[in-house]
């Protein structure tokens, strides 16, 4: 998948800090737009996911950026 509209590079971070990422910076896409979490934190493939159930927006699953780190993606809904 490569459809990003925005990545947010938190490889660097540890829980919680890439959900407070995502968070801060979710109102910076569009309705309908993408955002993509990039962490190597292994709390990040449970949080994500999370915070879109807690927070009615989609979770799109998990692919790769182009250095092979994980990346989780979120449509924005509202």
């Amino acid at each position: 998948m490569n459809g990003a509209d925005l990545e947010l590079d938190c490889r660097t971070m540890l829980c919680p800090m890439p959900i407070i990422e995502l968070a801060k910076h979710f109102r910076d896409v569009e309705v309908g737009q993408v955002i993509g979490v990039v962490a190597h934190d292994v709390a990040a493939r449970v949080d994500v996911p999370a915070w879109c159930r807690m927070r009615e927006q989609q979770y799109l699953g998990e692919d790769t950026a182009e250095d092979g780190a994980p990346r989780y993606l979120v449509r924005r809904l509202s």
